[in-house]
């Protein structure tokens, strides 16, 4: 919206999904924010309303991305387990990323809450140091410190190459846990 007009909710709701199918990259919650004029937290709460209608909308720590489940996609997945000490962070997101891999969660097992899945969506070292320095600024703790540096990463490469790659570098680096 180019004079900051308010918008109703639904209609609000509407463009905000549509500035998301047609993002090529996340878009934050501020920047909506701003766009719509509204605050942040009306823009969470639009966000909620949406996941809730089922629309395939990801929080990242860039942003938000509309991520719509592909029936056609040719990309090849794998579920890894890793564990280190979070001042590890760094290398082992380089190690894959620098592999050409997308690396799209981390997951824990909590002894109380069960799987706990928390979106990271890095693939280049940029924006590895974006996840890693808004970690650091809002000084939020890594969930892999919540299993003594146990967790599982759900990763995305265009060859399954390129994953054997990534998952050789991390065994190397003494990352990678043999399943």
């Amino acid at each position: 919206m180019e004079n900051n007009q308010k918008l109703t909710g639904d209609k609000r709701r509407v463009t905000i999904l549509q500035w998301l199918k047609e993002a090529r990259k996340p878009i934050t919650g501020g920047e909506l924010a701003e766009k719509t004029a509204v605050s942040r937290q009306v823009i969470v709460q639009d966000i909620s309303l949406l996941k809730a209608k089922n629309e395939p909308i990801m929080a990242t720590s860039q942003g938000y991305l509309y991520v719509p489940e592909n029936p056609e996609e040719t990309g090849h997945k794998r579920v890894i387990a890793c564990t280190h000490r979070p001042d590890q962070t760094r290398e082992e997101l380089y190690l894959l990323v620098d592999h050409g891999v997308t690396v799209k969660d981390v997951r824990i097992e909590h002894p109380v809450y069960g799987d706990l899945t928390a979106s990271i969506m890095v693939s280049s070292r940029h924006e590895v140091n974006q996840f890693l320095d808004k970690i650091q600024t809002t000084n939020a703790a890594y969930l892999s410190e919540l299993t003594d540096g146990t967790h599982l990463h759900t990763l995305e490469a265009d060859t399954e190459e390129k994953l054997d790659a990534a998952c050789a570098a991390l065994e190397k680096a003494n990352i990678l846990i043999h399943t």
